[in-house]
């Protein structure tokens, strides 16, 4: 068996957001070790959202160059749109271009209904989503121009149910569906628009509040070595890379383990005939609408609506 090559990101340049901390960081470390100059965004500011620091961001590029890399801080907030476009500015002014954004920034405020209130949203969407909208925005026109162009967005598998973190899994299902669909019209530009799902111990995680999964499972060394970030990392640079083979499409890393996170439709119940079905029909069925044997994947949109409404397909053609 021949022995993968190293996969390198010399003459590229990325832009990774929020990282002078966690996360951010150790994709920032990996990305410039192999070759990639970096500008490494972080406002600096506490895990739920507040105050400022330069020097995360500016100790993280100085990491990068005593490593023999090329690397500049930026400390623009991601959560406004002027940042967001200063940021990109900053890696065209600096580097002469942008080929890579690693939408990473993120904060998490602790609260479940009716205390998660209006603020509390805003402010989570303004860094998760706004974030990843507006520097993937800003960045867009430089990517459809040279033809090229890799797109990495954050999500979480806490969407999957965080009763006490509400906005924050709001936030990480939004961009689910913005990688979907953004990847659709990305491709034919030669861009790829990939999410990661990461799983390690970062800040937002690390919080003591209720719900807090270090607060629920106090780990070990060995157990905590293995949730370090650096083990996220290699999924994510090689969603970055110029031979990454997919696109739209949500994988998750952590702990030794990188696998695809998909979404599937089951097959379902057919009502027969051209009565319109009642809500004893549903009730009846349940279980065979609910049944995942023959459950399938569709590539898109497309690929869906013709599977779900292949009953209509021959309607109107017979004579």
């Amino acid at each position: 068996m021949n022995a993968t090559p190293e996969l390198r990101f010399d003459g590229r340049v990325a832009v990774v957001t929020g990282a002078g901390r966690g996360l951010g960081r150790a994709h920032a470390l990996l990305l410039a070790s192999r070759g990639a100059k970096v500008v490494v965004n972080d406002f600096g500011g506490s895990k739920e959202g507040v105050g400022s620091d330069t020097g995360p961001a500016n100790e993280v590029v100085q990491e990068i160059i005593d490593a023999g890399g090329e690397a500049v801080a930026d400390t623009n907030s991601v959560a406004s749109e002027e940042g967001c476009q200063a940021l990109v500015e900053t890696a065209v002014r600096e580097f002469g271009r942008i080929d890579i954004v690693v939408n990473n920034a993120g904060i998490s405020r602790w609260a479940t209904f009716p205390e998660a209130d209006a603020e509390n949203l805003e402010i989570t969407l303004d860094v998760h989503l706004r974030g990843t909208w507006n520097t993937t925005r800003a960045a867009w026109p430089h990517f459809a121009e040279q033809g090229y162009g890799r797109v990495i967005t954050t999500a979480s598998t806490g969407m999957l149910g965080l009763p006490n973190n509400l906005a924050y899994a709001t936030a990480k299902g939004a961009l689910i569906g913005f990688t979907r669909s953004l990847a659709v019209a990305a491709k034919p530009q030669g861009i790829l628009v990939n999410c990661i799902a990461p799983n390690s111990v970062t800040r937002p995680s690390e919080t003591t509040g209720k719900g807090s999964i270090v607060a629920q499972n106090q780990m070990d060394e060995a157990r905590a070595a293995l949730m370090q970030t650096d083990r996220v990392s290699p999924m994510v640079a090689f969603l970055a890379h110029e031979s990454c083979p997919v696109n739209g499409e949500i994988l998750v890393a952590g702990a030794n383990r990188f696998g695809r996170w998909f979404l599937g439709f089951t097959e379902g119940w057919l009502a027969e005939g051209d009565a319109v079905p009642t809500v004893e029909d549903v009730a009846a069925h349940w279980e065979q609408i609910n049944d995942l044997d023959g459950f399938y994947v569709p590539s898109g949109l497309q690929d869906w609506s013709a599977r779900f409404m292949s009953q209509l397909a021959d309607m109107g053609t017979s004579k």
